[in-house]
């Protein structure tokens, strides 16, 4: 995720509840006695302790949205879930918090189901025991027009609908596992009326027309954080092009904007080319740029589709090498990111850190703006980025109302300027192959800073416990490598003092 520039205050979200039409209230809790009262779960996230839930391990998503032509009213979905059990449950807690839900099967079979804060807490008709299959389908409304405002879930675009689920808004949309640590597979199956397109995530896999409406399906062809996941419904051009090595790419634009934006979606096949120079093959089965007639407040790595304000394309006061810039800030992110995901949400900056890391490099290499200089304001602003966000590996907890609020400078800059200062103790060549062998050792998979900590020792035969200890977790911001004349300035103080 990157924040746009723009003036004005940050806008407040706020939650309502599960509506649900209940069968039953007296059920057990998943791996708590049976008789308790249904309460929400977590898996202990620091920063959003009670996002995901334990005892199940999710292997796919089937999500079928029906959409009605009007962005205001919600939309009719089917999710069904399928997973194995890694504890003996009496209940399935799902992370679900907008929306009716109208019905739950497990297995086929009838569910009784209820809420506790923003979890849908399933009783299965009977125990599932450990390491069981099961299969859990939610009928339900998806809605686009909560109380109050929001920083992501369904974003309602000019024309139509996107999704923007970073960092905890994906169970907004559909009931899930909505934490980065349980990656699956994915299909959408899309109904919309005549006159609109729908993407999703992935490759298509057929198109159904009916009288007055068309069902698109996409599939992933590799794992997928539910905060990644992308749909996009619209008066929508989909244009194609092809990559390096035949990637199939497709972008998705407003069909109007279409010929004033070509000049910028034609360079994405370079761009991949560049950072694939950087760090290896592009990890994923096809990429493209979605390019949303909307007001975010941010653009989003989603998986194989990136979200972006079209606004960003079209506004003159942005230099041609800054967007630029800013698109391969968002491709990078899927090879750090996407294809490695965080394991817990303090692990946020592997993916800022490095998507910040290969803008600048882009920048540097492709428009002379030199690396360095920006690293040398990042030092200085370093102490007080710490001060007001914590350390890039031990960011502060999210403002009441604004989790969106994690995506500080800390995880951004501040984090880039770890990377820069392990280049600047281990050395260019030895970085560029850790670099590599991160991708390469956690495709598809999830990794957390210690795994990182550990590689780069491993790489380069070297203890390096100690530098990133100061650095990831320091409150001040330590000496820099090969530059002693940098000065940090603290919070409350002038750079003289």
């Amino acid at each position: 995720m990157l924040l746009t520039p723009r003036a004005g205050s940050p806008r407040r979200k706020t939650r309502r509840r599960v509506t649900a039409a209940l069968l039953a209230s007296a059920a057990s809790v998943c791996l708590v006695a049976a008789g308790t009262p249904a309460a929400p779960l977590g898996i202990g996230d620091r920063l959003f302790p009670y996002l995901g839930n334990p005892g199940y391990d999710v292997a796919a998503y089937d999500l079928a949205l029906t959409y009605g032509g009007d962005n205001t009213k919600p939309l009719k979905a089917v999710t069904t879930i399928d997973a194995w059990t890694t504890a003996p449950l009496e209940r399935v807690n799902l992370d679900f918090a907008e929306g009716r839900v109208d019905s739950v099967e497990v297995d086929g079979e009838p569910a009784r189901f209820t809420t506790a804060g923003e979890d849908l807490v399933v009783t299965p008709p009977r125990r599932l025991p450990e390491g069981s299959w099961m299969r859990i389908t939610v009928r339900h409304t998806s809605d686009p027009t909560p109380e109050g405002d929001r920083d992501g879930g369904w974003v309602r675009t000019s024309d139509g609908l996107a999704m923007a689920n970073q960092a905890d808004v994906a169970h907004l949309v559909f009931p899930c596992n909505d934490h980065p640590s349980d990656k699956a597979m994915f299909t959408f199956r899309i109904t919309a009326p005549d006159g609109y397109t729908a993407v999703a995530n992935g490759l298509p896999a057929g198109e159904e027309r009916s009288a007055r409406s068309t069902t698109w399906t996409y599939r992933t062809r590799h794992p997928m954080a539910t905060e990644l996941a992308q749909v996009s419904i619209g008066h929508s051009a989909v244009l194609h092009r092809t990559g390096p090595h035949g990637l199939p790419l497709r972008d998705v634009v407003p069909a109007a904007d279409r010929a004033g934006l070509e000049r910028w979606l034609k360079k994405t096949p370079e761009q991949i080319a560049w950072m694939e120079s950087k760090v290896g093959a592009f990890p994923f089965e096809t990429y493209g740029l979605l390019m949303a007639d909307a007001d975010t407040g941010f653009e989003l790595e989603t998986q194989t589709m990136s979200l972006f304000e079209k606004d960003v394309f079209t506004e003159p006061a942005y230099p041609e090498w800054y967007v630029e810039s800013i698109m391969v800030h968002e491709l990078s992110h899927q090879w750090f990111g996407d294809s490695v995901s965080p394991r817990t949400w303090s692990d946020l900056w592997l993916n800022e850190g490095h998507a910040t890391w290969y803008e600048e490099l882009y920048a540097q290499e492709k428009a002379h703006k030199p690396m360095e200089t920006r690293m040398k304001a990042a030092y200085a602003a370093s102490d007080r980025w710490r001060a007001a966000g914590g350390p890039p590996a031990r960011p502060r907890a999210p403002e009441p109302g604004r989790k969106i609020s994690i995506f500080r400078a800390n995880v951004y800059d501040g984090a880039a300027l770890v990377l820069y200062a392990l280049r600047q103790k281990i050395g260019k060549p030895a970085f560029e192959r850790l670099e590599r062998a991160w991708v390469q050792n956690h495709r598809d998979g999830t990794a957390t800073t210690a795994d990182f900590v550990e590689l780069a020792s491993h790489l380069t035969g070297r203890d390096l416990g100690g530098f990133f200890r100061a650095w990831l977790y320091g409150e001040k911001t330590p000496p820099m490598p090969g530059h002693p004349d940098w000065t940090s300035v603290a919070p409350g103080k002038t750079a003289h003092g």
